[in-house]
């Protein structure tokens, strides 16, 4: 009998990593430290760039990243990076 061929993956929902870090980490890193170069303070963005990782990897500690817009969407102003509010309760039937 031939070996199977077939290979299962053990993790299907694993996001997508650069490097060591998911995307959103990897950006919370980089701005703050691309900004600390540009503007010539660079322990500042070194700094900066690290607490946005340390953070971020706080809030999300374990959960998924969409956790974090769900809370965006809930707790922002309305109109703020775009996010819109939930309409009224009597156009219920327009939303969809």
């Amino acid at each position: 009998m031939a070996a199977d061929t077939h290979v299962i993956p053990a993790h299907l929902d694993d996001p997508e990593l650069i490097g060591l870090w998911t995307l959103d980490e990897f950006l919370a890193m980089v701005i703050p430290f691309a900004w600390g170069v540009l503007t010539q303070h660079i322990l500042i963005g070194l700094f900066l760039a690290f607490a946005g990782w340390w953070g971020l990897r706080k809030a999300k500690s374990g959960r998924a990243a969409s956790w974090l817009i769900h809370l965006a969407y809930w707790y922002l102003p309305t109109g703020f990076l775009g996010l819109r509010a939930t309409p009224p309760s009597y156009l219920r039937l327009m939303a969809g």
